[in-house]
């Protein structure tokens, strides 16, 4: 098939490879223009830009696609199909009728539970305990169009890293299945029952309120591993927790219960098992309280 890949970050790049190990044209890639990034804070290519550069393909980084411009310059790609996976733009309706089969999307969750920007993020804090991804036609409505494919994978103890790297090769896997033949992959309308929305996550939410329970305090360290990092206060420093346990044990929320770094909850304790100083690299608690002094009954956030 003759394919416009569509994507931008690292959760988009095993697809890329799998389409074009799979034998298919990809005629053109499109993706979010470079950023600045680093200390120097020169432009930087998205990894889907910088993975197709390495593979010899044209990239386009437009920076909309309502532009009579771009539509005509897309239209003339003479494109079977457009494959869409976390591109970051909205595409309009005349771009999603150009493609002679339309435009298919990776989608990283059990549709039509997690539309939207981040749903592995918002699956793991609202304890759910499957996810997976969705190969689905794309139309005007947010994450509506009918599904063609679904991959299951339990959540467990997984970060949203480790399960974006998951769900990538998954969805990766999943699409090259359905376009092998995609009569045998019929599309099937999501159901009006189970709707839910996974907003953008926004910075704010990674502080941790140690007034919910250790068991949401827990989930939030691993919705945000690798990024934007669940982090407390003590004193004038951040602390970034990249990983942590649950321990039944009664205390005040936010308060040192030893000297080793567990912490009082709403309900029960959470012990960081991993944790990052800012400008710091990561260390284990021991590692930290060897040169910080952080005593059992002091207070983080205050």
């Amino acid at each position: 098939m003759r394919i416009i890949y569509m994507g931008t970050p690292d959760f988009a790049v095993p697809a890329l490879d799998a389409l074009a190990k799979a034998g298919h044209a990809i005629v053109a890639v499109y993706s979010q223009p470079p950023r600045p990034a680093g200390r120097g804070k020169a432009l930087r290519p998205s990894p889907v830009h910088q993975r197709a550069q390495d593979m010899g393909i044209e990239v386009r980084t437009p920076v909309s696609l309502k532009d009579a411009d771009v539509q005509a310059a897309f239209a003339a790609l003479d494109a079977d199909i457009a494959v869409v996976a976390a591109y970051g733009l909205i595409l309009p309706r005349a771009i999603l009728a150009m493609p002679r089969h339309g435009c298919m999307n990776i989608h990283a969750s059990l549709l039509p539970r997690w539309r939207g920007a981040a749903p592995i993020q918002r699956a793991i804090l609202a304890g759910d305990n499957v996810t997976g991804v969705t190969i689905m036609d794309m139309e005007a409505g947010l994450d509506t169009g009918p599904m063609r494919a679904k991959y299951v994978t339990p959540i467990e103890d997984k970060t949203a890293g480790t399960l974006t790297a998951e769900l990538a090769q998954a969805g990766a896997d999943l699409m090259v299945e359905v376009l092998d033949d995609i009569a045998l992959h019929p599309p099937m309308a999501q159901p009006d029952e189970g709707v839910t929305y996974a907003a953008k996550i926004d910075k704010p939410e990674a502080r941790i309120d140690f007034t919910h329970s250790a068991q949401q305090v827990e989930r939030q360290v691993r919705a945000f591993n690798p990024a934007p990092g669940a982090f407390f206060v003590y004193g004038s420093e951040r602390f970034r927790i990249l990983s942590a346990h649950i321990e039944h044990h009664g205390g005040e929320a936010g308060m040192l219960l030893d000297d080793s770094l567990l912490i009082g909850c709403g309900h029960d304790a959470i012990r960081p098992t991993l944790i990052q100083r800012a400008g710091k690299g990561a260390m284990t608690p021991g590692e930290l309280l060897n040169g910080f002094a952080m005593p059992a009954g002091s207070h983080v956030d205050d």
